[in-house]
């Protein structure tokens, strides 16, 4: 059975309780695959990039046939931090939703009166209005040469600077470490592995460290971090409590002794 997500955020649990671990966020419009049911209130899921989780039912909208609809039609992804989607083409109008960056949506088109909104179908089929700059086709492959895709990716990864570290969280509200790396590449075409580690069978491949450039990953243990060029890296540090940027270079003002001396693998998509 397979489902889509039908509210802002799915949590994706350790176990089938809210206050167990969290080990992930889906995002709205995003689908998954029901491996099984637990009982009347939560299910075990599988996410297309291939992570399990236990997700309580209410977060899905389960049915087969239109999931397999909306994998072929919510070809649009949330590139605003947050967006509101309303009832009506016009600020002054009530909010059916607010998505955050990364949602996935159905685009319908350009309203008539303005190319400034567009028109979008959520997941419960209703019709809604949000603008036009903030959603974007979304990519399920890279088509960029590499120094372009590099440089995308970085600037993504940058866009979430100061968001708060949230274990298991991957949105403008929160993201840990492997979110944020995750998150950069899902929005520029890629589906990278989810975790602070390299794993056969996704895209990224470990290379000499000497060999890193702009975009590549640097693992330590337990923690992922971008690499930006010049000794430099962004991430999102427990230590640190949001994404930030720090640097290899121990006469960096930002340097981290206790990174920059762990590092135990570099890994790139060009590899």
């Amino acid at each position: 059975m397979k489902a889509i997500v039908k509210k802002m955020i799915a949590n994706l649990h350790a176990k089938p309780s809210q206050t167990s671990e969290l080990v992930d966020e889906v995002l709205y419009g995003m689908t998954v695959e029901i491996i099984e049911e637990t009982n009347h209130a939560w299910v075990y899921v599988k996410t297309l990039y291939q992570y399990e989780g236990y997700c309580q039912k209410d977060s899905l909208l389960i049915d087969d046939e239109k999931t397999e609809s909306w994998l072929e039609e919510a070809s649009f992804v949330i590139i605003q931090n947050f967006a509101d989607v309303l009832c009506e083409p016009k600020i002054q109008t009530a909010k059916l939703a607010t998505l955050v960056k990364g949602s996935i949506v159905r685009y319908l088109g350009p309203t008539e009166d303005s190319k400034e909104w567009a028109q979008i179908q959520l997941v419960t089929g209703q019709i809604g209005y949000t603008r036009t700059q903030w959603i974007q086709r979304r990519l399920t492959q890279n088509i960029l040469p590499e120094h372009k895709f590099r440089e995308n990716v970085v600037q993504t990864a940058l866009s979430y600077l100061s968001t708060p570290y949230r274990w298991g969280g991957k949105t403008p509200l929160g993201i840990d470490c492997s979110g944020l790396c995750s998150m950069a590449y899902l929005l520029n075409g890629v589906v990278i592995y989810r975790d602070a580690k390299i794993v056969d069978g996704f895209p990224i491949k470990q290379i000499p460290f000497e060999q890193i450039q702009k975009g590549d990953l640097i693992y330590f243990p337990g923690h992922i971090a971008m690499y930006m060029g010049e000794d430099l890296y962004v991430h999102s540090s427990l230590g640190g409590n949001q994404v930030s940027t720090n640097s290899l270079n121990k006469e960096h003002p930002h340097y981290r002794n206790d990174l920059a001396t762990t590092i135990i693998a570099v890994g790139s998509l060009f590899g």
